[in-house]
């Protein structure tokens, strides 16, 4: 078949016939057809058309080293032709297995040593629920099992990660909240806090976890769950005082605080992890995409050790994947730390890339008339759309001028995010200044041409 499959139009039909994409209408997708992409180099994909793309979203957040990296592809075949596969379960490990745990201890925020892998963000965040319920019932409080989220949080796409994630649309299809799970106000200053300062804005929107806990019980309430940085739900970074009150209650009533590192992790905020950037001193952190830049499927969770202690002596584990620490996914995972270290690229993301990258998307963001704000930390960015930037007028929730943006964009050559009324930007930690240039040439073309359409400019 793939002897004459050669055309896009031939791709296209073939991925119409057989294949269900995520997140997408599958109607509207079978009429447009899908972009087929071929090959890829640094920041930039190709698609079957020939099209050299700047891909300013990492693949989805994830590809945090840059596309083409042979030293991985070498790990990764060293590894099959040594040991490709063997499991966790039945008392057993490989010695890449050991290695990344031990490495990934030297790594994380202080206290966390103690790591379960996975295969996915959401498997990781399946992973939390479970192991935190256990490890309420070991303390003697097996009342202690509801988790609150946020709204606009995510948290994967599993039948309960998607129920500890804050995402409507997802709850709605096939009924899918499950029962323990409650969510609080996102900390969006620029949506909700008009009238008040970000620092008091933070305030208030970290007290309706403690709100919700006194509602629910504290006796009842086993974790808050929350993404240092919101990324999926548009790019919500939290006032300066947010964090460290959300720490303080959960110390309060002795809630675990599970800090989500899916995104953030890896150097995406400029250290190697979101926690350390805002100062979060997680019980647990499920970590996965930048753990290995995408190249091969692998998560991990953390825990500290009263989490593992108790863990530990409460009996047998009835948890696991047949893929946990898969040895080939472990020996990239550590390849790619490899390079992130090697290269410094977590200093240079600091201290070079993203000020001039926050500076240049600054600069459009205050002259565009569609541009309220722009949201987000060192190498991930949101541009909010408004309807009317003076009263920050946000569009109808019936429009779509970020999808719009976006395909304009990929006209252009540019692959940004839409999410909800935000552009969303989260490019590979090797990005340069010439690509940086090249992406916001590009994506003030494509705000241009959105504002041309809803009459405003």
């Amino acid at each position: 078949m793939d002897q004459i499959t050669t055309t896009t139009a031939e791709w296209q039909a073939l991925d119409r016939e057989h294949h269900l994409h995520p997140f997408t209408d599958p109607k509207v997708l079978g009429e447009q057809g899908v972009r087929v992409f071929t090959q890829a180099d640094g920041c930039y994909i190709w698609d079957s058309d020939g099209n050299k793309i700047l891909d300013t979203m990492a693949g989805l957040w994830c590809v945090n080293v840059g596309y083409g990296r042979q030293e991985l592809v070498d790990a990764a075949s060293k590894q099959m032709a040594t040991l490709p596969y063997y499991n966790t379960f039945f008392s057993s490990s490989t010695p890449t297995q050991i290695r990344l745990a031990r490495r990934l201890s030297e790594l994380t925020p202080a206290g966390l040593d103690y790591f379960f892998f996975a295969n996915s963000g959401s498997e990781a965040n399946d992973t939390i629920i479970r192991l935190v319920r256990h490890f309420w019932e070991v303390q003697g409080q097996p009342s202690k099992n509801v988790f609150i989220g946020r709204t606009l949080g995510y948290h994967g796409s599993t039948l309960a990660a998607t129920s500890l994630g804050g995402m409507a649309p997802m709850h709605a299809m096939g009924q899918s909240l499950l029962p323990g799970f409650e969510h609080i106000i996102e900390p969006h200053w620029y949506r909700h806090g008009q009238g008040k300062t970000p620092e008091e804005f933070g305030l208030e929107a970290a007290r309706a976890l403690e709100t919700k806990i006194l509602e629910l019980g504290a006796e009842n309430v086993a974790a808050f769950v929350g993404e240092p940085l919101q990324g999926a739900g548009g790019v919500i970074d939290p006032p300066s005082t947010y964090w460290p009150e959300i720490q303080r209650i959960c110390k309060k009533y002795d809630v675990l605080l599970v800090a989500d590192e899916v995104i953030c992790g890896f150097g995406r905020t400029g250290n190697w992890f979101g926690s350390d950037t805002y100062g979060i001193e997680p019980d647990l952190m499920p970590m996965a995409k930048g753990l290995s830049s995408g190249y091969l499927p692998i998560a991990a969770v953390a825990m500290n050790k009263r989490v593992s202690d108790a863990i530990n002596g409460g009996g047998v584990i009835s948890h696991g994947y047949t893929y946990s620490g898969h040895p080939v996914s472990c020996a990239v995972a550590l390849a790619n730390i490899d390079i992130i270290e090697r290269e410094g690229l977590i200093d240079k993301v600091r201290e070079e890339t993203a000020p001039y990258f926050r500076d240049s998307l600054q600069q459009l963001a205050d002259s565009h008339p569609i541009v309220g704000e722009l949201r987000g930390v060192s190498l991930i960015a949101g541009l909010q759309l408004v309807r009317d930037k003076a009263s920050r007028e946000f569009f109808a929730p019936t429009e779509q001028p970020a999808i719009e943006c976006r395909e304009h964009c990929i006209g252009e050559n540019l692959i940004l995010r839409a999410v909800g009324h935000t552009m969303v930007a989260c490019p590979p930690l090797t990005i340069g200044r010439s690509e940086i240039d090249e992406m916001i040439e590009k994506t003030k073309i494509g705000l241009d041409k959105t504002a041309a359409a809803h009459g405003l400019l």
